[in-house]
């Protein structure tokens, strides 16, 4: 072992066990220099080196201080088959590359970490995301977006201001994004549901709730749907846009999962807006992860104002250095080879998925689309609640549809499936296990 590794190895042990605490200051490189018998640039590699993991900080003038105690943390490994999880798997997020992108942010961008931000979001970052829109096939002007804290952010500020149509009840799919549902169930917001299955939704049923009730917008996911892992076709978009142009209905589309749509012709219902009724979001959380908490929306015209306007109320500004390092993450390419990785990866455990639901759970109704997460439709004598918990038992963990739901309204018994979180491997030996449990008497009524 080289000199200066032996003394980087022997100060981490100090901070690691608590002899060198977080603020602690650390022995000049003159008193460490005589205590390890080597030269003073031998000393400044070693601590380097602890700069460089972040566990102490240099002060001019002053010396070397302890940041932390804790190393970079390992992920630990698991032997579950976590099917309930939704969240990315961050274990493959090249994090080092992000964290250049935050340093280099963090020195570009010094100055404006001392002020509130801008109204609508770093400039910089809108002319990158501008860029990035179009390969989804979404075309709009600097103007008309937004970066708001997280998609989640856009939904809360649409459901409370005002619309040009002066009316206030939203209507969601059901089943539909849980944590929306939980959002208006817990402010008591004015909502409807519509149906939707394997099939897609109503038109019919549509028609009569734009022309009947008071719909400020509808919410829709027109894209690998969460939770059901379906999309609308083509006609069935055109139908829903002439459906609410003609009863003067907004639509707010959030297209979560536009990174990994295998088929390049999915347009958004965005992209065919001709009367602006139109409102887009976009989110990073599964692309990236959930803790960037940056999301987009794009505003009509008419609505740009009054968006402004609450948002401002809420917190003035997303996170400037999430947006600056986001910036500079989609400018340096990094994004574009990053998201190209991760979307091959997932598509490879969404096509085991697949072939394993046909291979085992052939008798039931499930998706047939490539998308990270999918379901089986259970027959109505299945317990589900048993079904889970005997499966948690052999670690192989589900969730529940409840919280895809409003209350009161009808639930389908649903099996969710999501592969964010399973080994490739895994993913067969788990559909397996579903199998087996659903062939078992215990499990039903």
């Amino acid at each position: 072992m080289l000199k200066y590794e032996l003394i980087y190895s022997k100060l981490m042990n100090q901070i690691q066990t608590g002899a060198l605490q977080a603020g602690a200051k650390l022995p000049s490189i003159r008193t460490l220099s005589q205590e390890f018998s080597c030269s003073k640039s031998t000393i400044l590699k070693a601590l380097e080196k602890l700069v460089g993991q972040h566990l102490i900080y240099a002060l001019p003038k002053s010396g070397y201080y302890v940041v932390d105690n804790q190393l970079p943390y390992k992920p630990q490994v698991y032997n579950c088959i976590d099917f309930a999880t939704s969240s990315p798997n961050w274990h493959s997020f090249p994090y080092k590359d992000f964290q250049h992108c935050i340093n280099k942010a963090i020195d570009t961008y010094q100055a404006d970490l001392f002020r509130y931000g801008t109204p609508k979001g770093l400039p910089s970052l809108i002319i990158e995301v501008k860029k990035l829109l179009e390969t989804y096939q979404i075309f709009t002007k600097e103007d008309n977006i937004f970066i708001t804290s997280g998609v989640q952010q856009s939904l809360s500020l649409l459901s409370v201001m005002p619309f040009p149509n002066n009316r206030t009840t939203i209507l969601v799919e059901q089943p539909s994004y849980h944590l929306y549902m939980d959002y208006l169930k817990t402010y008591k917001i004015p909502v409807m549901g519509i149906k939707r299955t394997l099939d897609g939704i109503d038109l019919e049923e549509l028609e009569i709730m734009f022309k009947k009730h008071d719909i400020k917008f509808f919410y829709t996911m027109p894209r690998l749907h969460n939770p059901l892992g379906t999309s609308f076709s083509k006609k069935e978009k055109d139908d829903i846009r002439k459906l609410a142009y003609k009863y003067n209905v907004y639509i707010v589309e959030d297209d979560y999962l536009a990174d990994f749509d295998l088929n390049k012709k999915n347009d958004p219902l965005f992209t065919d807006d001709a009367e602006e009724q139109v409102i887009y979001l976009k989110s990073f959380s599964k692309i990236m992860f959930p803790g960037l908490r940056i999301g987009i929306a794009i505003l009509p015209n008419t609505l740009i104002d009054i968006f402004q306007k609450h948002k401002n109320t809420t917190d003035i500004d997303s996170s400037m250095i999430s947006q600056a390092a986001l910036e500079l993450y989609l400018k340096s390419g990094m994004f574009e080879r990053y998201q190209k990785k991760v979307s091959e990866a997932y598509t490879i455990r969404a096509k085991i998925l697949q072939q394993s639901i046909i291979t085992y759970l052939p008798q039931y109704k499930a998706s047939t689309e490539i998308c990270m997460h999918s379901h089986i439709v259970l027959p109505r004598e299945v317990n589900t609640n048993m079904l889970i918990q005997h499966l948690a038992q052999q670690d192989i963990y589900l969730d529940t549809i409840d919280r895809n739901y409003l209350d009161g309204f009808y639930r389908e018994r649903i099996l969710k499936l999501n592969v964010s979180n399973v080994d490739d491997k895994k993913i067969e030996l788990g559909i397996k296990e579903i199998a087996h449990s659903l062939s078992s008497p215990n499990n039903y009524f």
